[in-house]
């Protein structure tokens, strides 16, 4: 489903010049002014007076997410996080079906904001349940796979536009969501969450499930006994009475979601989401002769490596030598652009592409790596037990409101100052994060979700 959602992101940005031509699809061309800031991953070959001015439909998709980070947690609390699942396929579907049958702008309107509710939702129950439903040793790599499927989806999305025609695309996209609805139906609800509403024999028997423990008669007592560790735990947390505001204000709660902050202000103003958005421009002004495409689909490549690193290495060397090291690799090739683009005639840039290339490749690889790949796995290990669901929604709004920051701020750094004072912005981000998460973040690696 997250690779679905990257595909629904990323098939939009080299649709739009054929949308807005006078062969476009779907009868005749949309107005340009509507479609100017579209709140998706990648905006590659879209120039960057489009991408200044504030746009409506980019804005539908923005709204729609941040309603359903706001009040998914709500439904989570009652119904129970497989249940809200359930949710994420249905806009996505009719996404499709709208931009299957769309005859004029007001479908699009439609679309961002079904997506929005689809990934807002997806966002925000995703995480959790991978968290809950993971062995301590596999928690972390398959919370990076998650961003690791969602942001290569991205990249598939791309490359289907050029692959498939507009009205095939819709056709075929359309059964991913409608598959993994399929496949989700059997799988039980996580123990965690069965515990919370009372179900103690659904959720042993969703333990036993997700632990692949043995049927076997004879080891029923010692499945039960780990069970009972963790029934005993998630108990004592207290995660059966009633959320107060005293579970948000306290000192393991404040600390909890100070670190979050940073980690969601380093995550977007360190460049790792502006960055692939206006790729094309800042390519562009460090004088490369690449297309602009081109270099979004090389930073897309190098992204996607970047994360199967991570999702190979998070469990086995930990979340702060991942991180930390991220952070540092990514500010100073970050330092380094800006060096080069400051000091640097456009006669070496010109002649010398290779390393401005370079460069921006290892921001995407160690952004990936680090800061992308393991900002959800983080805020969902961070968070206390109880409030886990709340605070996810409350993590996913700021996340929004960062990438909202972002994306009216770098536009307007690259355009009245410069790659180089953009790049400098950015590295002092990455330095901010580097010495606060340095400093404070604790390491997961190996603990249980309780803990």
């Amino acid at each position: 489903m997250s690779l679905t959602h990257g595909i629904s992101l990323g098939w939009f940005s080299p649709t739009l010049p054929t949308l807005i031509s006078d062969n476009s699809p779907i009868g005749h061309p949309i107005d340009i002014s509507e479609v100017k800031w579209y709140f998706s991953i990648v905006n590659l070959g879209v120039n960057l007076t489009c991408i200044i001015e504030i746009s409506r439909i980019g804005a539908a998709f923005g709204i729609g997410c941040l309603i359903c980070n706001m009040v998914i947690c709500v439904p989570v609390s009652y119904i129970g996080i497989k249940k809200c699942m359930y949710f994420v396929p249905l806009p996505n579907i009719l996404n499709w079906i709208l931009i299957y049958f769309a005859s004029k702008s007001l479908y699009f309107y439609v679309c961002r904001v079904l997506l929005g509710f689809s990934g807002g939702t997806l966002v925000v129950c995703f995480p959790v349940f991978i968290a809950e439903v993971s062995d301590n040793s596999v928690r972390g790599t398959l919370g990076s796979f998650f961003m690791m499927t969602l942001c290569s989806g991205i990249t598939v999305g791309f490359v289907l536009v050029y692959c498939l025609s507009y009205h095939v695309l819709p056709c075929v996209v359309v059964f991913l969501p409608i598959l993994y609805l399929c496949l989700i139906i059997p799988l039980p609800e996580p123990p965690q969450d069965l515990l919370k509403r009372g179900y103690e024999e659904k959720a042993e028997k969703s333990f036993c499930f997700y632990k692949n423990l043995s049927k076997d008669p004879a080891q029923q007592a010692e499945n039960k006994a780990e069970f009972d560790i963790l029934r005993n735990k998630v108990l004592a947390s207290g995660i059966t009475e009633k959320i107060t505001s005293a579970d948000f204000f306290n000192k393991v709660s404040g600390k909890a979601f100070g670190l979050i902050a940073v980690l969601l202000l380093s995550n977007q103003m360190s460049g790792s989401f502006a960055i692939f958005n206006y790729s094309s421009t800042i390519f562009e002004q460090l004088g490369s002769r690449m297309e602009p495409n081109l270099c979004g689909i090389f930073l897309g490549v190098v992204q996607i490596f970047g994360l199967i690193s991570a999702v190979l290495l998070v469990d086995r060397v930990g979340r702060r030598l991942l991180l930390i090291p991220s952070l540092a690799g990514m500010g100073l090739a970050e330092l380094g652009v800006g060096l080069l683009k400051s000091f640097a005639s456009q006669d070496f840039l010109h002649n010398n592409g290779w390393i401005a290339l370079t460069l921006m490749g290892i921001v995407s690889f160690t952004a990936s790596a680090g800061i992308v790949a393991l900002t959800f796995v983080i805020i969902v290990e961070l968070l206390p037990f109880k409030i886990r669901a709340p605070g996810i929604s409350i993590s996913m709004c700021g996340l929004s409101l960062s990438v909202f920051i972002a994306l009216i701020t770098y536009p307007v750094l690259i355009n009245d100052y410069g790659v180089h004072v953009t790049m400098f912005v950015s590295a002092s981000f990455c330095l901010l994060g580097l010495i606060v998460l340095g400093i404070f973040l604790p390491e997961t690696r190996g603990k249980s979700i309780t803990q």
